[in-house]
């Protein structure tokens, strides 16, 4: 791989994401049930669910970090801009993955400063190793992704002394560097306070009017923004109910989906969930 250069972009025609009856086993327990799915480019998407549903596992699913068990027609279970081979390293090109455990990973190792977190987003590494040649181009795009998440007056510092607001900024300016056509976004937004996560959530507006499509995994309504209309809600591994937004978030979709009497609110541009 050349870490000075991104791969080409897929053809917007191609979906970004096709899934067919994919199984997912974790020991004895089938956490993805013959799940099947289609996502065209730029069809920013929320995927709701309560905690077990088998949300994450979607996403490591998508990322190449866990396979489904093969279909016994042999055919391919997953593509990804229409092919279902990849390396790891030429499709976090293309799709950057934010979650808490990666996080988790790189604010444990107080040795991480913020901008070589970012640059070594082109070595798929932590950090800057002495094999690692750091161009000016690179430079360049790593100080463009961290302006545009607001992240470069945190240049300088350690990954472990940022806030959990902080460090998701600079995580995403991370797999921005790529330039990646779509960001898969797993629980993007836990642990941040109410005022964090509202500014975190504008910046993640603002990605997706440039043109990133945007996969976000959460169990809170709150956190879908205005402009990802098409929504996804899971329960024990199965797809329950997909479509547009407000076809989707209903009381009685998420009744049945989180197992409790819920009533949906709107509040300007942003939908509100409440358990009765």
């Amino acid at each position: 791989m050349n870490p000075d250069n991104t791969y080409p972009n897929p053809d917007t025609s191609t979906p970004l994401l096709e899934i067919h009856e994919a199984s997912v086993m974790r020991g004895e327990k089938l956490i993805l049930d013959r799940f099947s799915l289609r996502l065209a480019m730029g069809q920013h998407t929320a995927i709701l669910g309560p905690n077990g549903s088998g949300k994450s596992t979607l996403i490591r699913l998508i990322a190449r970090q866990i396979y489904p068990l093969a279909r016994r027609d042999g055919a391919p279970v997953i593509r990804v801009f229409g092919r279902d081979r990849w390396s790891v390293s030429e499709l976090r090109s293309l799709i950057g993955i934010v979650s808490p455990a990666v996080q988790l990973d790189y604010t444990s190792d107080s040795a991480l400063e913020v901008f070589d977190t970012v640059v070594s987003g082109f070595f798929a590494a932590r950090g800057i190793g002495l094999d690692h040649e750091v161009t000016a181009s690179m430079r360049e795009r790593a100080h463009e992704a961290l302006d545009l998440m607001e992240a470069s007056p945190l240049i300088g510092r350690e990954m472990a002394s940022l806030s959990t607001g902080e460090a998701r900024r600079v995580l995403i300016a991370r797999a921005l560097v790529h330039r990646p056509r779509a960001l898969l976004l797993d629980e993007p937004c836990a642990g941040l306070d109410p005022a964090s996560r509202r500014r975190f959530l504008e910046t993640l507006r603002q990605l997706a009017r440039h043109g990133t499509t945007l996969l976000l995994v959460t169990h809170h309504v709150e956190e879908i923004l205005p402009e990802i209309d098409h929504v996804l809600l899971l329960r024990d591994g199965r797809l329950l109910q997909e479509g547009d937004k407000a076809s989707v978030l209903t009381d009685n979709a998420l009744t049945a989906t989180f197992a409790m009497p819920t009533r949906i609110g709107r509040h300007g541009d942003y939908y509100s969930a409440t358990v009765e």
